[in-house]
């Protein structure tokens, strides 16, 4: 790890892996569950890496107890998973799948059972098919939908969970409602903005409905009690030429279209004057009524930061490249830049734009290899040599270190991810696991950086 220990970091810093229902728990139409979005995007020729779905995954549905056994042998103590809405509310709303809560629950107890601490996500992009059948995002009434899913979970699973976040990376809905690359495939700027500002306000009244169950917010992040918080990520968009105004202003915009449009209302309660004005010119301001605002404003308990890399951007494509590699960075063998720094960056912005005094959680963190193929040592075992990955790892880490002696207040790391697995678009040609396996998660194989990571933290 570079010099870095696991004595390096706090004696109650936690170290978890992250997960999401729809890209490993399988059983797509088991049990009663539901059809949500991505079961049907999936199946539009074309949409999907060799036309893959979700239907199988890493199968956690049916292995949970040897995955999260893994998860404890390899030294993590906290796993970040997240519901499936569809799993439990089939049609969205009214009729609860007592099969899916059921699964839920000794998959909880299971993680106890293992020493780790779940970290419950109540929506990671899967949206009930059924109410995509009735606007999703677009349609105001999602706010009272969400609300109602998250109060059933809350009152189902409070005391066995500590951690809860109301969404993972909002931008994803943007994504599928606004450039339709993603489900449920919706294409246009105003569709985009409108499913943002009715997810944004679904967080504020889950948070409320939390509040009303479990109290008003008290004191500091406890884990002796409920907590609840957002995950946004950052990829913090940087002018390839710092001296030129084309560039800078290109970078600008591109950070207030992206992550700024959830972390403004949510911190500082309203959208920022550069984002009203590209709303307003390019003709998507969405429908603002009196009180959003105050609505989305819910006091925190912790923040949930996904950091995996920056972006470079610039009036001449042609000059990114250049910038990267004359700035002193450089390229991964996915083609994407290495650059660890991007994590300090990004919770320096919480800190220094923001203003945060609440604890942050780094949510995910990790990158993907294609080609990862198994080879035999002088042993003859088979092996998956992901150097890349490990070097990633520890970059990050050192960088994540570097902020936290500066004062910045993180608690948990969780590495994305345990298993190969469904990565939406890309289907299973993007491997981001330490563990490589094939759908149905059959003859699971430690990568090298898995051996990596339980040398860190168990040495």
């Amino acid at each position: 790890m570079s010099g870095l220990t696991v004595k390096d970091f706090p004696k109650d810093f936690k170290w978890g892996i992250a997960t999401s229902a729809a890209q490993i728990e399988g059983a797509a139409f088991e049990d009663g569950k539901g059809a949500e979005i991505w079961d049907v995007f999936s199946r539009i020729p074309g949409k999907t890496f060799g036309g893959q779905t979700p239907d199988v995954a890493c199968d956690y549905y049916h292995k949970f107890p040897e995955q999260l056994a893994l998860m404890k042998e390899l030294g993590f103590n906290s796993h970040r998973f997240s519901f499936s809405w569809a799993r439990i509310l089939p049609e969205g709303t009214g009729r609860v799948n007592e099969k899916g809560l059921d699964f839920y629950r000794r998959a909880v107890d299971a993680m106890l059972e293992n020493g780790l601490m779940p970290n419950a996500t109540l929506y990671h992009w899967d949206l009930p098919q059924e109410l995509e059948y009735r606007g999703g995002f677009l349609n105001r009434d999602v706010v009272n939908w969400f609300t109602e899913y998250a109060g059933l979970l809350f009152e189902t699973f409070g005391d066995l969970i500590p951690v809860w976040t109301t969404f993972n990376e909002p931008i994803a809905t943007y994504v599928g409602y606004g450039l339709g690359a993603f489900a449920p495939g919706r294409k246009s700027e105003k569709s985009g903005r409108q499913a943002n500002h009715n997810l944004l306000l679904a967080h504020g009244s889950a948070v409320k409905r939390f509040r009303e169950i479990f109290g008003e917010k008290q004191g500091g992040f406890d884990t002796s009690r409920p907590n609840v918080g957002i995950v946004v990520d950052i990829w913090h968009h940087h002018p390839a030429r710092p001296d030129n105004a084309d560039d800078v202003r290109l970078a600008e915009l591109e950070n207030e279209k992206a992550y700024r449009s959830y972390l403004d209302p949510i911190f500082k309660g309203g959208y920022s004057p550069a984002l009203l004005k590209f709303m307003a010119d390019s003709y998507c301001l969405p429908d603002i009524r009196p009180g959003d605002f105050e609505l989305i404003k819910q006091p925190l308990d912790f923040f949930g930061l996904n950091c995996y890399n920056r972006v470079v951007d610039s009036a001449d494509p042609s000059k990114v490249r250049q910038a990267v590699e004359f700035g002193g960075g450089n390229y991964m063998d996915n083609g994407a830049e290495f650059y660890p720094k991007a994590i300090y960056d990004a919770l320096h912005i919480m800190k220094d734009m923001y203003g945060l005094t609440i604890p942050i959680f780094i949510t995910e963190n990790g990158t993907y290899n294609c080609e990862e193929e198994p080879v035999r040592d002088a042993e003859g075992r088979l092996r998956v040599h992901d150097v890349t990955r490990i070097r990633y790892i520890d970059g990050f880490l050192e960088w994540l270190k570097k902020a936290m002696d500066e004062g910045i207040d993180v608690r948990v790391y969780y590495l994305w991810t345990l298993l190969d697995n469904f990565e939406w678009t890309a289907g299973n040609s993007f491997r981001f696991g330490i563990v490589r396996s094939d759908y149905g998660a059959e003859n699971l194989l430690l990568k090298d950086s898995a051996y990596h990571m339980k040398e860190f933290l168990l040495g």
